[in-house]
């Protein structure tokens, strides 16, 4: 498998689980009209309930990637979430469709886990953070695309559709990774399964300062952007009255993201890691801060441009904060790299997915939970970034830990 082949696969098997999200989108208010959910705030479970199986089943895969190799654990989970996906199709009610989510959410936590592990079994260094940047590239089409593709769908019929659509991209991705991809795990670096062994190696993940503090800002961060993602439906329709059109916002975000990481992609050999990612981190917080401010004593609501605007100079800059903070926590660990990247992906997603889903709880009709989110959450990865580095930023080379 050459480069560019493998790139692309490793971005669809993480784009499984962007498409799981961001395609529904459109489906949320037509899902609690269909299964009686009259609150708004509730049809966020949808994406919560997601994101919950999927932080919680990154604690399982990783060391089961690290006894049983990489592809039979992933090829289960994609089992998983297709036979989930397909269940979705026939529920009754909207407790069975949160069940089957969560399930979904489960079987998609495989493809995230040992994607990255692949990827760190491959790279290292500064040459895992330019094939992630890459790998967040194409990855990061989905989100340009998906909303829009769910809202297609359903001109040819309701939300169900949907998830027949996610089944089948599924079952393609499958199919390709089965017949072309080759086990990537060295034979003598397997890992028993044993409850001693994996508490071990997550000891070993836990006790790293460099890897706890950049998964913990890593956390933080996304936390921001699920917050985003929770509430994008009702901020978009409600607040800006854009109806049908809203993906069409959601994806101009998503393009200045996916441009970002390609650009990471291209700098990180020459600049490195540490001095982009911590250059973005202040930036996206300078932003941040600015977009409050705007918010707070502006006009109510922010003028549109405006605020698509600065909330894609914000994301511009998370292109190169979220790939560079992975493989920053990913580096001294490669010796433990399933465990390691199921620890660490447990870590982002359920703490990110908690803070995002208190934000889109916090919806009120207007936009300042959203933006205070992010101008806190930005403050807080400064701090766990500054313990990580003891004090000093733009350090190119890895210090002792």
């Amino acid at each position: 498998m050459g480069k560019v082949e493998f790139i692309g696969l490793m971005a669809m098997l993480m784009a499984v689980n962007s498409m799981a999200i961001d395609v529904m989108l459109p489906a949320l208010q037509q899902i609690g009209a269909a299964l009686g959910i009259s609150s708004e705030n509730h049809r966020q479970y949808v994406i919560s309930a997601y994101l919950l199986g999927f932080s919680v089943a990154q604690l399982f895969f990783g060391p089961l990637s690290d006894r049983f190799g990489r592809k039979v654990p992933i090829f289960c989970g994609l089992v998983i979430y297709i036979a989930s996906a397909m269940a979705c199709v026939f529920v009754p009610s909207f407790g069975a469709l949160l069940f089957f989510r969560a399930l979904q959410g489960i079987g998609s936590a495989a493809t995230r886990v040992i994607a990255i592990s692949i990827v760190r079994d491959v790279y290292g260094g500064r040459q895992m953070a330019e094939a992630m940047s890459l790998i967040m590239m194409v990855f990061m089409i989905v989100p340009v695309i998906a909303p829009g593709t769910g809202q297609i769908v359903m001109i040819f019929g309701d939300w169900r559709l949907i998830f027949i659509f996610m089944a089948l991209m599924a079952t393609a991705v499958a199919a390709w990774m089965f017949f072309r991809l080759p086990e990537t795990m060295e034979p003598t670096d397997r890992r028993p399964f044993t409850i001693v062994s994996v508490a071990r190696a997550f000891k070993i993940v836990l006790t790293n300062r460099v890897a706890l503090c950049y998964a913990l800002a890593s956390a933080f961060i996304f936390g921001a952007m699920f917050g985003f993602i929770n509430s994008a439906q009702q901020i978009y329709v409600e607040i800006y009255h854009l109806g049908v059109w809203f993906p069409l916002a959601f994806s101009v975000v998503a393009i200045t993201m996916s441009f970002s990481s390609f650009m990471n992609s291209r700098f990180v050999g020459r600049f490195g890691m540490r001095r982009l990612s911590h250059g973005a981190l202040l930036a996206f917080m300078g932003i941040n801060g600015i977009w409050l401010l705007l918010t707070l004593f502006g006009p109510h609501p922010t003028p549109f441009v405006l605020y698509l605007l600065l909330f894609s100079l914000a994301m511009f800059q998370f292109g190169w904060i979220g790939s560079n903070f992975n493989s920053l926590a990913m580096e001294p660990l490669g010796h433990v790299a399933g465990t390691a990247s199921s620890v660490l992906g447990f870590m982002g997603t359920a703490g990110g997915g908690l803070i995002g889903a208190l934000i889109g709880q916090a919806y009120n009709g207007t936009t300042l939970p959203l933006v205070t989110g992010f101008f806190v959450l930005s403050l807080i990865g400064l701090v766990f970034v500054l313990i990580a580095e003891r004090g000093k930023l733009f350090q190119p080379h890895n210090k002792p830990v």
